[in-house]
C-alpha cells in the first residue's frame, strides 16, 4: 500500500495518519473570476464609476461627449493629485486640512511674480511648488517635533493662507501672467491633456513609492501601529513630516495648473477643496485611522467624486443640493470605513507614543486610590 494510501485510509478512519508521511493539504475552493474580481477592495468604487456614468449618459447624452469628458479629467487631475498627496498624511493616521488654502496661496504669489514683478516664468513655478514643500514641512515638523495635532496645525494654515491669497491684492484677481500657463493646460498629447497626463505620472509614482519600496511600506507601519514600527525601527518622525511635505508639494503643483485654467492668479480658488481631496481618498477605500488604503482606490475615489459633480452640473441641479449630494456621499465613505474599522477590531486612531511624541509621562496611580 503507498503513502498515499495509508493516507487515504486513516483520514476515511478518522484516525491520524501515520509517522512520517505529510497529510496532502486540501485544495482551495475553485472561484470563478466574478468572485475573484467582487473581492477586489476597489471593486465598489470601479462599478460606481462605470453606473453613473452609463446611467447619467442615458438621461443626457451630452454627458459623454468629448468636450465634457475633457473638463472632467482636467478636473480629476486637480482633485486627483490633491487627494494622493491628502492620501499620505491619512496613511499615517494624520490629516490635512490645508491643500486647498495651499493652493490659492501658492497661485496668486506665483502669479503676482510673474506679472507684477515680471519673474520668468520657470522661476515662478518654482517658487509655487516650493511654497508646497516648505509649508508641508512645517506641518510635518510642528507634529514630530511639538506634538502638535495634524488637525490644529493644517487649520492654523487653512485660515492664514486663504487671508494671505486674500490680502496680496485686496481680493483682486491678477491678469496678465505668462500665456506659458494656459499653454501648459491647453496642451495634449493624443487629446489627453497635459494636466491628465501630469496626474497619470503623480498617481504611479505614488503607487510605487507606496507599494514597491522600503519606505513607502513603512508608512503603512507607522499608520497600521505607531509604537510596533517604533520598535521595528522605523524612523517614524522622518517618516510622518515626508507625508506632509509630499501633501504639500502635491497642492503647489495644482497651483501652477490652476492659474493656467483659469488664465488669472484668483484669490478665491481652492476655497473647500480639501474636503474634496479627503472625500475622494476615503471613498477611495483610505481609512482614516491609518495604515489601509491604495493609491488605485483613491484615483477611483477622485473619478467617482467627479463624475457625481459634473452630472449633477450637466443635470442642472442647484449649487446646494451639489453640496448637500457631497456630503452624503463623504457619509457613506466614512460609515463604510467605521464599520470595516469595527470588523478589524480597530475601533479607535492611534497616537504617537510618548517616545516618539516627546509628551510628559502620565503620572502611575497611587496605591490607596
Amino acid at each position: 500500500m503507498s503513502a498515499k494510501t495509508d493516507v487515504a485510509a486513516a483520514s476515511t478512519a478518522g484516525s491520524p495518519p501515520p509517522a512520517g508521511v505529510v497529510p496532502p493539504v486540501p485544495a482551495e475552493p475553485h472561484k470563478n473570476w466574478m468572485r475573484r474580481l467582487t473581492e477586489v477592495p476597489e471593486f465598489g468604487v470601479v462599478a460606481a464609476c462605470i453606473l453613473v456614468f452609463v446611467v447619467v449618459t442615458a438621461v443626457k447624452p451630452s454627458f459623454a461627449n468629448g468636450d465634457n469628458l475633457q473638463v472632467i479629467g482636467l478636473d480629476l487631475a486637480d482633485y486627483g493629485i490633491l487627494a494622493i498627496g491628502v492620501t499620505f498624511t491619512i496613511l499615517t493616521g494624520g490629516i490635512d486640512l490645508s491643500p486647498g488654502a495651499i493652493v490659492a496661496f501658492a497661485s496668486m504669489v506665483s502669479a503676482d511674480l510673474n506679472a507684477n514683478a515680471h519673474w520668468p516664468v520657470w522661476l515662478c513655478l518654482i517658487v509655487s511648488l516650493g511654497i508646497g514643500l516648505v509649508i508641508g514641512y512645517l506641518h510635518g515638523w510642528f507634529v514630530t517635533r511639538l506634538n502638535v495635532p495634524p488637525f490644529a496645525i493644517t487649520l492654523v494654515t487653512l485660515t492664514a493662507a486663504a487671508g494671505g491669497a486674500l490680502a496680496l491684492t485686496q481680493g483682486q484677481p491678477i491678469s496678465g501672467v505668462s500665456p506659458f500657463y494656459s499653454t501648459l493646460v491647453s496642451n495634449g498629447v493624443l487629446g489627453v491633456p497635459v494636466p491628465v497626463i501630469i496626474f497619470v505620472v503623480v498617481a504611479l509614482a505614488a503607487w510605487f513609492f507606496l507599494e514597491r519600496m522600503y519606505a513607502g511600506r513603512q508608512i503603512y507601519a507607522v499608520g497600521g501601529n505607531v509604537e510596533a514600527a517604533r520598535l521595528a525601527g522605523i524612523p517614524v518622525k522622518r517618516r510622518i513630516l515626508l507625508t506632509y511635505v509630499v501633501s504639500g508639494g502635491c497642492a503647489g503643483l495644482v497651483a501652477i495648473l490652476v492659474i493656467g485654467r483659469i488664465g488669472v492668479g484668483d484669490p478665491s480658488v481652492g476655497n473647500g477643496w480639501e474636503l474634496d481631496a479627503i472625500a475622494a481618498a476615503v471613498i477611495g477605500g483610505v481609512s482614516l485611522y491609518g495604515g489601509e488604503g491604495r493609491i488605485v482606490g483613491v484615483v477611483a475615489g477622485a473619478l467617482l467624486l467627479m463624475l457625481i459633480n459634473n452630472a449633477l452640473i450637466v443635470l442642472n441641479v442647484s449649487p446646494f443640493y451639489q453640496q448637500v449630494a457631497l456630503g452624503l456621499v463623504l457619509g457613506v465613505a466614512i460609515v463604510a470605513d467605521r464599520i470595516r474599522a469595527l470588523r478589524r477590531g480597530r475601533p479607535r486612531p492611534r497616537r504617537l507614543p510618548r517616545s516618539v511624541t516627546g509628551a510628559p509621562r502620565e503620572p502611575a496611580p497611587s496605591a490607596q486610590s
